[in-house]
């Protein structure tokens, strides 16, 4: 999610698509429309909660309706931000709602990942270490840090590598009657995202130590 205030640019995630002409184009259409970067940023939640039910309630097909919810949620993400700041509509409150939206769609998400598979503590935990990483980013910059967005499963490896278990699953389970790629996908989110959790507190103490 792209943060709302354009004087913090080093907080922005780096994002290659803002770049692209359509998505330019579609982010100046959502300047002109009645949507603000806070809606859209909240927007981002439904597209999540859909994917996690039909994840859940509608298998195994379901689990494509999933990978769309995933894509929507991570369109919403790259639009609201470029609607707070290249179209000039940040507030005061769109930090809050750059963050909190993130960490509740990602816990939707992930927490159906661990129940799709079979593995519900899987899915809690990739929950609670998804929002750990976070946490660190954020932490490093209330330090005066520039927030360090690094992965290895960062929040669009955690989605790219759902959206992939998303799309094989349904297959997986006509020909095979199996759910691996769920269970390998959560698990390998739980402790790619540990290891992520790692590697940001080192690049923050590293920080620190060299402002001394």
């Amino acid at each position: 999610m792209d943060q709302h205030d354009p004087g913090t640019d080093a907080s922005r995630r780096p994002i290659k698509a803002r770049g692209n002409a359509l998505v330019r184009r579609i982010a100046s259409a959502l300047v002109r429309s009645p949507l603000t970067p806070n809606a859209i940023s909240v927007l981002s939640i439904a597209f999540a909660a859909a994917g996690a039910v039909a994840l859940l309630w509608l298998p195994p097909w379901g689990a494509w309706l999933c990978a769309v919810g995933i894509q929507l949620r991570l369109l919403c993400n790259l639009f609201d931000g470029m609607v707070a700041v290249e179209g000039g509509q940040s507030t005061p409150t769109g930090a809050l709602y750059n963050e909190v939206p993130d960490r509740i769609a990602d816990s939707l998400l992930l927490v159906a990942l661990g129940y799709g598979a079979g593995m519900p503590w899987a899915g809690w935990a990739a929950a609670l270490l998804a929002a750990l990483t976070a946490y660190i980013r954020t932490l490093g910059g209330a330090l005066g840090l520039a927030q360090d967005f690094r992965g290895p499963m960062a929040k669009q490896h955690r989605m790219a590598l759902m959206t992939l278990a998303c799309l094989v699953a349904p297959l997986e389970a006509m020909f095979a009657g199996s759910r691996h790629a769920l269970v390998a996908a959560v698990l390998v989110i739980a402790a790619g995202s540990l290891l992520t959790c790692a590697t940001r507190l080192r690049a923050v103490a590293r920080q620190l130590e060299a402002t001394r």
